[in-house]
């Protein structure tokens, strides 16, 4: 059974940015692509630049989906699954997040 490790309050993410979050000693990017409580959680890492970046990334759309372009390298990973645009054989995980009582979660 997973559980749910609070990493900071809603209002600390800027619609349209991303955060950078420490779960389980790994780095978790939060992004929040509006001004409402919907967020994604992918890997921090840029699989091509090898650099905990994401959470820096440009937050985009692309065919009515949500992406992230990596600072760095300038590839594009979909929020939702972790999977790269211009490269079909690389993804990144994606991690369950929610809001309770404006507390940012995410599952283990």
């Amino acid at each position: 059974m997973s559980k749910w490790i609070s990493v900071c309050q809603l209002n600390d993410i800027n619609p349209n940015t991303g955060v950078c979050a420490l779960v389980n000693g790994k780095q978790v990017a939060i992004f929040r692509p509006r001004d409402n409580d919907e967020l994604f959680a992918i890997d921090n890492m840029d699989p091509f630049a090898k650099s905990n970046v994401l959470s820096r990334g440009l937050i985009c759309e692309h065919e009515e989906q949500l992406w992230v372009a990596s600072p760095l390298k300038k590839q594009r990973f979909n929020l939702s699954t972790g999977q790269c645009l211009e490269n079909d054989v690389v993804s990144l995980a994606t991690y369950k997040i929610r809001v309770n009582k404006d507390t940012v979660e995410i599952s283990d």
